[in-house]
C-alpha cells in the first residue's frame, strides 16, 4: 500500500510490551530495600513517564532524599537485576502487538523511542521474533533528556531519515504512545500522535489525534488517513 504515512515510531513499555507493571514492581522492590515506599497510584500518576534515572531523580527531589552518583548507580543496578529476573519468567507482549509490528514494517520504516534500557528492548523483541524489523532503536541514555522532552523522538526521526536516505516529513510520521508524557514528547518533535489505552483511558491522553485500545485495534489505513489530513488543534481525541 502506498499512502500518506511515511514511518512509525513506537513507544515500547505500555505499547508493545506489557512491562509497566513489571517496572513498577521492580522499582517498588528496589526502593523497599532502602526503606522507601512507592505506591501504585503514585507511580502511575507521577512517575510512569520517566526512565530509570529520571524516576530516581524525581523521587529524590519530591521527597528530599539524598541521591549522589554512588547511590544512583546502586539503585539502577538493583532495579535492572530485579526486572530482568521477572522478564525471564514469561512473554510480555500485548496481544496483537507482534502482528501489528510485522504489518507496519512491511509497509514503512519503523522505530522505537523509549525510556527502557536497550538490553531490555532487544531481548524482548528478539524473543518475539520482531527485533530485526526495527530500523532504529532509541533507548534510555541515548539522549541528554528523556521524555517528556522531544529529544528521544527527534533522534529517532533523524536516524530514520538517515536509514532511509529520504527527507521525510514529521507530519507524516506517527508516534504511538500510552502516556501523556510520551505524547508531549512526540508532539514536541512535530510528529502525529496516536494514543493507546493500555495504561490510561483516553481522558488521560491529551494531544492524541487518534486513540485505540491497543495495537490489536489499530489499523494501517487509519494511520494513512491521519497523515493525509492536516494536524488540528487538540480539543478531544477521536477514536480509531
Amino acid at each position: 500500500m502506498t499512502g500518506a504515512l511515511q514511518s512509525i515510531i513506537f513507544d515500547f513499555d505500555g505499547v508493545i510490551a506489557d512491562s509497566e507493571p513489571l517496572h513498577f514492581r521492580a522499582f517498588q522492590h528496589t526502593l523497599a530495600q532502602e526503606g522507601i515506599e512507592l505506591r501504585s497510584a503514585e507511580y502511575y500518576a507521577r512517575y510512569l513517564g520517566y526512565d530509570d534515572v529520571g524516576l530516581f531523580q524525581a523521587l529524590a527531589t519530591d521527597r528530599g532524599l539524598p541521591m549522589d552518583a554512588s547511590r544512583m548507580s546502586a539503585l539502577l543496578a538493583a532495579k535492572g537485576q530485579r526486572l530482568q529476573e521477572m522478564l525471564e519468567r514469561g512473554h510480555v507482549l500485548f496481544p496483537g502487538a507482534a502482528d501489528f509490528v510485522r504489518s507496519a514494517a512491511a509497509e514503512v520504516p519503523i522505530a522505537i523511542a523509549s525510556g527502557a534500557l536497550r538490553r531490555e528492548i532487544v531481548e524482548i523483541t528478539n524473543a518475539a521474533g520482531i527485533g530485526n524489523l526495527f530500523a532504529v532503536i532509541v533507548a534510555a541514555g541515548d539522549t541528554p533528556e528523556s521524555k517528556p522532552s522531544p529529544a528521544p523522538y527527534l533522534l529517532a526521526f533523524e536516524q530514520l531519515q538517515l536509514h532511509t536516505g529520504n527527507d521525510m516529513d514529521p507530519r507524516r510520521t506517527v508516534a504511538i504512545e500510552d502516556s501523556q508524557w510520551g505524547l508531549e514528547s512526540a508532539r514536541g518533535a512535530g510528529l502525529r500522535c496516536v494514543g493507546v489505552t493500555n495504561s490510561y483511558d483516553s481522558s488521560r491522553l491529551p494531544g492524541a489525534e487518534l486513540v485505540a485500545t491497543g495495537l490489536d485495534a489499530l489499523t494501517l489505513p487509519a494511520l494513512h488517513h491521519l497523515c493525509a489530513t492536516d494536524p488540528q488543534p487538540i480539543a478531544g481525541a477521536p477514536h480509531a
